[in-house]
C-alpha cells in the first residue's frame, strides 16, 4: 500500500511539474517575439472563425504557429472575443500582442479630408472613391448641408453613415455658433447665415481676411447693397457640378440666375457651397469696418476699400498686373 501511494504520488507530482512547465513553456511562447518584420495590415472579414483566423495570420506572417495562436484563443477564453476588422501589426508582435488587439477591436482608423468650400458634388465624388467604404452612394445633398473637416473612420463603414455624420456636425457647428452670434446682423436665421458663410469662403483662402470680407457684405447688405460676387455668378451657371473652366466674363455678370448677386437684392437663392466653421463664425462675428469693397491685390489677398473711388483706383491696379500675373502662372 505504501509503495502503491508513494508511485501515485510521483505521478501526481510528474503532472503537476509537467502542467507547470507546459504553461510555462506556453507563456514563454505567447509573449516571444513573432517573425514579423515590418508593420502589416491584415483584413479578417465578418464571420470568419478562429482557425481561419490564425492561418490567415500564420500566412501573413504575422505569427509562426496558427495552433499556438488557436491554443491561445482557448486558454484565454477568447473565442467569442475575437472581432473582424482591418488590423495595423507591428513588426516583432507576439501571439499575446496579436490576440490583444483583435479582441479590442482597435482597427486601423482611416481619415478622408474635406476642405472648406468644396460643394456637394466634390464631398460626394470624394466619398465614392473610398474603396474602404461600403455600400450605395448617397443622393448629392444640398449645399451647406455638410461641414468641412478630417473624418475618421474604419474599413466597412458605410458611405451614409459617414455622410450622414458629415451632416449632424454642419447642424451640430451652426447651432453652437448661432447662439454666439452678434447682435443686429442683417440676417435672421442660421439658413441665411450658412448662404453667406458659403460666399466668404468662395471669396477669400486668406483665414486672417474672412472677417473682412464678412463685414464687407454685412455693411452691404445693412446697406440694401447688393453683394456682387463674382463667386455667386459663377455657381449660378455650373450649379456645382463642375469648375466653369475659364475666367467670368461681362456677360456672365448680366445673366439673370437665383445666385447671381449682380442682379438679386440681398442674399442669393442658397448656400453655394459647403463653409467650413471659420467662415461661420466670421459672418456670425464679423469684423467691425467700414469697408465697403475689395478686389484681389495681387497677392493672393485682397485690397479693401471704403469708397467707390478708392474700390475703382484699387481695381484699376488689379488690371494692370493681372495680364503678367496669369503669364506668371502658366
Amino acid at each position: 500500500m505504501r509503495r502503491f501511494l508513494l508511485s501515485f504520488g510521483f505521478l501526481v507530482f510528474l503532472a503537476v511539474f509537467s502542467a507547470a512547465f507546459g504553461w510555462n513553456y506556453l507563456e514563454r511562447q505567447f509573449s516571444a517575439p513573432g517573425p514579423l518584420p515590418e508593420l502589416r495590415i491584415v483584413l479578417i472579414e465578418k464571420g470568419a472563425g478562429t482557425r481561419q483566423i490564425a492561418e490567415q495570420l500564420e500566412e501573413a506572417g504575422v505569427i509562426k504557429s496558427a495552433f499556438l495562436f488557436r491554443a491561445g484563443v482557448r486558454i484565454f477564453g477568447r473565442t467569442m472575443s475575437l472581432r473582424a476588422g482591418e488590423y495595423s501589426f507591428p513588426p516583432g508582435a507576439s501571439v499575446n500582442e496579436v490576440l490583444e488587439k483583435i479582441t479590442s477591436g482597435k482597427t486601423v482608423v482611416h481619415r478622408l479630408t474635406i476642405p472648406e468650400g468644396t460643394t456637394s458634388r466634390e464631398a460626394l465624388l470624394e466619398i465614392e472613391a473610398l474603396t474602404t467604404l461600403s455600400g450605395p452612394l448617397p443622393p448629392v445633398p444640398l449645399e451647406g448641408t455638410i461641414l468641412p473637416e478630417t473624418y475618421h473612420f474604419s474599413r466597412g463603414d458605410s458611405r451614409e453613415e459617414l455622410l450622414k455624420r458629415m451632416s449632424d456636425a454642419m447642424t451640430d457647428a451652426a447651432a453652437e455658433l448661432w447662439e454666439n452670434r452678434a447682435d443686429g446682423l442683417p440676417f435672421n436665421s442660421i439658413e441665411e447665415a450658412i448662404i453667406l458663410a458659403s460666399i466668404v469662403e468662395k471669396e477669400t483662402a486668406v483665414a486672417e481676411e474672412r472677417g473682412l470680407v464678412a463685414g464687407v457684405f454685412i455693411n452691404r447688405l445693412r446697406r440694401g447693397m447688393r453683394l456682387q460676387s463674382d463667386p455667386t455668378v459663377v455657381f449660378g451657371i455650373t450649379l456645382g457640378k463642375a469648375p466653369l473652366g475659364r475666367a467670368l466674363r461681362r456677360s456672365d455678370l448680366k445673366q439673370s440666375t437665383p445666385y447671381n448677386t449682380y442682379l438679386v437684392d440681398g442674399l442669393p437663392l442658397g448656400p453655394i457651397a459647403n463653409p467650413g466653421r471659420e467662415s461661420l463664425k466670421a459672418v456670425l462675428n464679423p469684423a467691425a469696418t467700414k469697408f465697403l469693397y475689395f478686389v484681389a491685390d495681387g497677392s493672393g489677398g485682397h485690397a479693401f476699400a471704403e469708397t467707390l473711388g478708392e474700390h475703382n483706383r484699387n481695381v484699376a491696379h488689379w488690371r494692370k498686373i493681372e495680364p503678367a500675373r496669369r503669364a506668371t502662372a502658366n
